[in-house]
């Protein structure tokens, strides 16, 4: 053979092998990648002809279903629906599922609810060979209806303010509410028009209330004196304070190292000026914990914040924006540290953050890992993933979460204290609860009110675990006792009641 043809005969040959094994590294290896690109038309229509997974709320026991897709009728094409009159309550937790892309549950659990996930290639193939539908997982979420709906009952009606609230299950770290306020209903983002969608989501982009906002877990907030809970555990952690009736100094007003001044609300004077920490507490006295603060300096108040949760990316799986105490410049200054320690100055925390406060001294101290999914199900009806509790970290010892909750009971419970009115006994219909009032400064100078602030949880009784913590922030919504703790309240008593 001529010595030229010969090396193109090679050459095609060469061509020709490389061609073959880039088809079957591309079958074998790049199909999930080949499948995602947005430029797929064959996928992008194949998602409207298959049944997507369901999404249920199971926290009260019983499957309400907040997700789900429907057949179109007189076609063979799916559409995503979300159940009224509940899709804007739960909207928050499920986000939405439009022809172009997801949020929330909807986003995060994806590939299970499309089908599309690893874990149910059998499935799949069965479906395939028997002539059935490909059809995508349920997804079986931790929320209490009970609770949610009540959640969001409250938050609508407290006078329009933005707000969110969060409910954990402290011995276990399931969310049972989640929700933000004002939101949106996802069913105007599941038409199959692009135009249509694109105006509905242009709409929803521009409004200046910002519905899509998911408030309880991607925006943080000043904690105001909620963060005394914080202060207090490092103070008691680190032997700066003995025990609840240890004297603490609080003088009006507090001269910072740096000239200024830190008073109390409304000027108010703690006591005769050195009171037990349990009536400091209980009086939310922010010249106390401002010194304590000053004494106890800013590294170990980051240090008890971390324990709580803070300074760290949580995915639940929704993805969470980080609470802070953050390593700002001068955030070591001892005057600055004073207002740290009372939940101003560079503190900013999320309401999911304020029910973790809480839900760690009902706890004994010991911080679970919140989460919102319990568990998959595949369309035969196994169990693909089940969720296994775990701690997130032990914030401070037993005998600590005793002395808080101590505290957090005098807030509620003794006529003075910030809550009594609000969350006391006669305002919840004989329902214990504990807890913490923050009435923050925002920064806003516009007028609006300081953020509303409550965290609270409902303790045990005859060696049971604690049922429910909570956490409210109103943003513009002024005292915390007033704007926040009745919202909790109403939670609360909606949670109880679905689980007597």
């Amino acid at each position: 053979m001529n010595r030229a043809l010969l090396r193109i005969s090679v050459a095609c040959l060469a061509m020709f092998v490389l061609l073959l094994i880039n088809m079957n590294y591309v079958q074998a290896f790049e199909t999930d990648k080949l499948a995602g690109e947005t430029g797929n038309v064959r996928v992008f229509n194949e998602q409207f002809t298959y049944q997507r997974g369901a999404v249920i709320a199971n926290g009260d026991g019983t499957d309400v279903k907040i997700a789900e897709s429907r057949l179109v009728k007189g076609t063979n094409t799916y559409q995503r629906y979300y159940p009224e009159p509940t899709a804007a309550a739960y909207a928050p937790v499920t986000g939405y599922d439009t022809i172009y892309s997801t949020s929330g549950i909807e986003e995060a659990e994806s590939s299970l609810l499309s089908g599309t996930d690893p874990r149910l290639t059998v499935h799949n193939l069965t479906a395939l060979l028997t002539g059935k539908q490909k059809q995508g997982a349920t997804v079986e979420l931790t929320i209490s209806p009970a609770a949610q709906l009540a959640a969001y009952n409250a938050l609508a009606s407290d006078g329009g303010h933005p707000a969110a609230l969060v409910a954990i299950n402290p011995s276990t770290g399931a969310i049972l509410a989640l929700a933000s306020y004002p939101t949106f209903d996802p069913n105007v983002l599941t038409t199959t028009s692009g135009t249509q969608l694109n105006k509905v989501d242009q709409q929803l982009l521009t409004d200046p209330s910002q519905p899509l906002l998911n408030r309880a877990i991607s925006e943080t907030y000043p904690p105001g004196s909620s963060f005394k809970i914080v202060t207090s555990s490092a103070a008691f952690s680190t032997g700066l304070v003995a025990n609840t009736n240890t004297l603490v100094q609080a003088p009006s007003p507090l001269t910072l190292p740096n000239g200024n001044h830190l008073v109390n609300d409304g000027g108010e004077i703690c006591a005769d000026g050195n009171p037990p920490i349990i009536q400091a507490f209980w009086m939310s006295c922010n010249t106390a914990f401002g010194k304590l603060g000053i004494s106890l300096t800013a590294p170990v108040l980051r240090n008890y914040s971390n324990q709580f949760g803070m300074n760290r990316s949580l995915s639940i799986p929704l993805h969470v924006v980080p609470s802070v105490l953050p390593e700002v410049a001068g955030w070591t200054d001892p005057s600055l540290t004073a207002f740290s320690a009372i939940g101003q100055f560079n503190d900013a925390v999320t309401p999911l953050q304020e029910a973790m406060f809480s839900a760690a001294i009902a706890n004994h101290g010991t911080l679970m890992y919140p989460y919102l999914v319990q568990q998959v199900v595949g369309p035969g009806l196994a169990v693909i993933t089940s969720h296994q509790s775990a701690v997130l970290s032990h914030a401070v010892s037993p005998a600590v979460a005793s002395s808080l909750q101590s505290m957090m009971f005098q807030v509620t419970h003794n006529p003075g204290g910030t809550a009594y009115a609000t969350a006391g006994p006669q305002a919840t219909g004989g329902i214990t609860i504990d807890g913490k009032t923050g009435t923050a400064q925002n920064g806003i100078d516009n007028g609006n009110l300081n953020d509303a602030v409550f965290t609270c949880f409902v303790p045990g009784s005859g060696g049971q675990a604690s049922p429910i913590a909570v956490g409210v922030i109103v943003q513009g919504g002024g005292f915390g006792a007033d704007a926040a703790a009745p919202i909790a309240v109403k939670v609360i008593q909606a949670y109880l009641a679905a689980h007597r």
